[in-house]
């Protein structure tokens, strides 16, 4: 059951890395992103769209813990 497993891991980190890679080689246009007065210099989208899914991998999980850690305090004080 072990060896399944590893292999359909490894099976889904393949297809998300050829996902990753037909992204990056079908959306190679350049662009100039502007933000809050700071420009970027430019760099195909695919780049830019990578990015934002890194930090928003990272920033997820973080406001989740964030809100648990938050709540958990408040359950405790109205518990009898």
């Amino acid at each position: 059951m072990r060896g399944v497993k590893r292999v359909v891991s490894v099976l889904i980190t393949l297809l998300v890395m050829v996902g990753v890679l037909a992204f990056v080689l079908e959306n190679q246009q350049s662009v100039a992103l502007s933000f809050l007065g700071w420009t970027a210099p430019q760099a195909p989208i695919s780049i830019f769209m990578t990015l934002a899914l890194l930090v928003g991998m990272i920033v997820g999980p973080l406001v989740g813990l964030a809100f648990r850690l938050n709540r958990s305090p408040r359950s405790k004080r109205l518990a009898p």
